[in-house]
């Protein structure tokens, strides 16, 4: 219907739609303003006198306010909504009860179809890793809180989908054939805390350790890198492990909104809490806008060594790459890499949280580390960060699956004397029958 001329509104007299739909919202609705947040209260540091007079203002006359100001507007201490101290659920470690498993002789478990780690047995207690003499033991450690959004945690059970290994071409070791492996299960995480979720994930690091296997945990997001660290420092002590961190973030950011570890903190805490210290870590891969210059001199501070891909486009892969091999030599006599696949290009590894173009290619990382775990004594590997929800096609879990393989490949060669990070099969160079 038209509306007739003499009834029309001028356009510089109309108002938009939401103008109108605020005119009929009650006067009563917009009386008392609602609680400051935590971030609205560091805000208010900024704010003018004047404007922190009329917020204190409206508060005391809002109706229902009887008290003083600071009442209507709590500090974000206050504000903040705390655990139930008296929640029997609160301490989230358990011992695995095995109270209702059928009577048997500690071992591993053969599962059959029941998906496993790269179908592995399983073991349920320390007491299966010792009797079964167990040389490596995967652990999932499904924690996504430290990113800032879910995905990561379906990593572990993403790999397991994987299911068999068929050995490697290049060296014709069979790691399946050549070592004990076993499927360990899964921490036990508080799935709304990443700060609670870093105990159990010790805990059980530490366990595997201590019966003198190579724990391999599959994140999960980088945070756990603490906990894993942590757990192979109480066991080896803190200067005796070093870490070559893969990565395109150097993962050592100071607090953020208050929390102190997330998926950007795990090196910083590991280093300035004293479970290891700085000269014995090896940073690998960094790229992109993070860190800045202070990130940088924290490291020098702290002794790091680091390569970024800037190092590895000026001076080549393959020198830099003999470079991490030889540092890895020279440094404390146990060694844990921490794999955040975040560290390739994102053509082969886009299933993941943070990723940045300009990163290592599956041929690089294959080769590095396979020689890394073949020339040294490994002593725990995580690989983190993979989120299955946004991998397509599978070629992120794939990739991850084979970062795996070559690193346990690396353990298996040096079981046999091989170890070697230019060791080949004959069979697989060049032929020599032409």
């Amino acid at each position: 219907m038209r509306i007739p001329r003499a009834t029309r509104i001028p356009v510089s007299r109309r108002r938009p739609l939401f103008a109108l739909l605020f005119l009929l919202i009650p006067a009563s609705g917009c009386d008392t303003p609602p609680p400051r947040s935590a971030e609205d209260g560091a805000q208010s540091e900024i704010q003018s006198p004047a404007a922190e007079a009329t917020a204190e203002t409206d508060a005391a006359e809002a109706p229902g306010q009887t008290g003083p100001a600071d009442q209507a507007f709590p500090d974000s201490q206050a504000a903040i909504i705390r655990l139930d101290p008296n929640d029997p659920n609160l301490e989230i470690w358990r011992d695995r009860d095995i109270s209702g498993d059928p009577p048997r002789e500690p071992g591993p478990i053969e599962v059959g179809s029941v998906l496993s780690f790269f179908g592995l047995p399983i073991a349920r207690t320390i007491d299966d890793l010792i009797a079964g003499e167990v040389e490596v033991a995967f652990l999932g450690a499904p924690v996504d809180m430290g990113v800032g959004f879910r995905g990561a945690a379906e990593g572990p059970n993403a790999l397991r989908s994987m299911r068999r290994s068929t050995g490697s071409m290049e060296t014709m070791i069979s790691w399946r054939r050549e070592l004990t492996a076993v499927d360990y299960g899964n921490a036990p995480i508080d799935q709304f805390s990443v700060e609670r979720s870093m105990p159990p994930i010790r805990r059980m690091v530490r366990e595997i350790a201590e019966t003198g296997a190579i724990p391999v945990i599959i994140g999960g997001d980088h945070s756990i890198e603490f906990a894993n660290v942590a757990g192979l420092a109480d066991v080896y002590g803190k200067e005796n492990v070093g870490v070559i961190h893969f990565d395109a973030h150097y993962d050592a950011g100071g607090t953020r909104h208050g929390h102190l570890i997330s998926h950007a903190q795990p090196v910083r805490r590991l280093v300035e809490d004293g479970h290891i210290l700085g000269r014995n870590f090896i940073q690998v891969g960094l790229r992109g806008s993070w860190p800045g210059p202070e990130g940088f001199e924290w490291m020098r501070e702290h002794g790091f060594r680091y390569h970024t891909m800037a190092e590895i486009d000026r001076d080549g892969w393959h020198n830099v790459m003999q470079q991490v091999l030889d540092e890895a030599n020279d440094g404390p006599e146990y060694l844990h890499i921490s794999f955040d696949i975040d560290v390739m290009d994102p053509a082969y590894t886009s299933g993941t949280g943070t990723p940045v173009p300009g990163g290592l290619t599956p041929r690089e990382v294959f080769y590095l580390v396979r020689g890394l775990c073949s020339e040294n004594n490994l002593v725990g590997f995580d690989l983190v960060e993979l989120n299955p929800l946004v991998d397509p096609g599978y070629t992120t879990v794939l990739n991850a699956k084979q970062i795996v393989e070559e690193c346990l490949t690396g353990v298996a060669l040096r079981k046999l004397g091989l170890g070697n990070r230019d060791y080949l099969s004959s069979l697989t160079r060049r032929d020599a029958r032409r």
